[in-house]
């Protein structure tokens, strides 16, 4: 046994973290060395085993997050099995076996350097990350080769319909056990939410739309300040932003600023712009929420005022606060999700908008479509 093998054998095992959710993980991955030929007998050996990663197809709730594959093996070391050698009586050496991940929808593999190795978004997705070692040959002079070998990461971005974006304590975490069967932690203070949390809204004629409840974004959080880039990635792969404000506005601590409502609103356009200024371009719905509070309709009734003239308030409001382009929302509702008040509202405005922008989308790829025609020759020549 190699010494270096000795020294992971001692080493204690790192303890399954008691989070639900793992979004990242970093391992190590070799292909299997190929079998060594037999000169002799012109025999060659056996390739080495490849490592894969493919999508899960059991829908486990562990297999939401990365936790599963996680458990399989908390080492993170993922080696395939060495080619056999080729031998009198065996020409032929045998094939290493492969390692296969399972992981859920939704992960990018990159390498160490950053270099992209694939996308698992489909379950025909797959991607070999770590080739086995050729078998040796002539070419090899009978040695057989080493596999590949790296480090990698894979990195997690929740697949849902929906991504609820807001400050902390916006109603978040509420609005998803209100709208959905999904039990988030809720409380009255900011950072109940520091893992995606998801869910499924049912509908009347058994139609599921999917809602992620994101940890909330603070002021630069596109320069991965608080959780960063590790909730902004989340966004990017969901078909429709539903913004959460609270219409009393925000306010991290003591020690930092006051915002009001519509300042909220302007803060989050310009995180997720400078992120991603794609982002910008998702179809979006606005949901003010805490309308059963005292002094709320007065303060709506000025934010309905900024909101319908967007561009204009925006521009009032000092430098380091505006974005350059503006959310562009297909509605704008007032809620209370304690009071369930227009809760049921603002998920059939849901279901209108994302059936909408999915018909535009429809639409859009029809007219772009063009026929590929090829002349067949021989059918042409047939008829002369």
């Amino acid at each position: 046994m190699h010494f270096s093998r000795i020294l992971l054998s001692l080493r204690p095992e790192r303890k399954l973290s008691k989070r639900k959710f793992i979004d990242s993980l970093r391992m190590y991955v070799a292909g299997g060395t190929g079998g060594n030929g037999l000169e002799k007998y012109g025999g060659v050996g056996g390739k080495g085993g490849d490592v894969w990663v493919v999508p899960e197809k059991t829908n486990s709730p562990d297999c939401a997050s990365l936790k599963r594959l996680y458990k399989r093996n908390p080492s993170q070391r993922w080696e395939a099995g060495h080619g056999g050698n080729s031998a009198k009586m065996a020409v032929k050496g045998v094939p290493g076996s492969d390692v296969t991940m399972y992981v859920p929808l939704g992960i990018s593999v990159t390498s160490d350097t950053g270099q992209p190795l694939g996308d698992i978004n489909t379950a025909e997705d797959k991607i070999c990350v770590a080739r086995g070692g050729a078998g040796g040959g002539p070419k090899e002079q009978f040695r057989g080769q080493i596999g590949e070998r790296r480090h990698l990461r894979l990195d997690l971005k929740v697949l849902a319909d929906i991504g609820l974006v807001g400050f902390p304590n916006a109603g978040k975490s509420t609005m998803l056990s209100v709208m959905s069967e999904a039990t988030p932690r809720i409380a009255s203070y900011p950072f109940t939410t520091i893992e995606p949390e998801l869910g499924i809204m049912q509908y009347l004629d058994y139609r599921q739309i999917s809602m992620a409840d994101l940890p909330g974004l603070i002021e630069g959080a596109s320069q991965n300040v608080g959780l960063g880039h590790r909730f902004l990635r989340h966004v990017e792969r969901t078909r429709l932003l539903l913004f959460v404000i609270d219409v009393n506005g925000f306010q991290l601590s003591p020690m930092h600023p006051h915002r009001t409502a519509f300042e909220t609103l302007v803060l989050l356009n310009k995180e997720l712009e400078l992120y991603k200024e794609s982002l910008i371009d998702k179809p979006a719905l606005l949901a003010v929420n805490k309308m059963d509070l005292p002094g709320a309709r007065e303060k709506y009734d000025v934010f309905a005022k900024q909101i319908q003239n967007y561009e204009e308030a925006t521009n009032a409001l000092e430098e380091s606060l505006r974005p350059k382009h503006l959310v562009t929302f297909d509605d704008v509702i007032p809620i209370s999700n304690i009071k369930l008040l227009n809760t049921d509202l603002l998920k059939s405005r849901i279901r209108e908008v994302i059936d909408y922008h999915a018909d535009v989308e429809d639409e859009m790829n029809r007219k772009q479509w063009r026929p590929l025609i090829r002349p067949r020759r021989e059918v042409a020549a047939s008829y002369a």
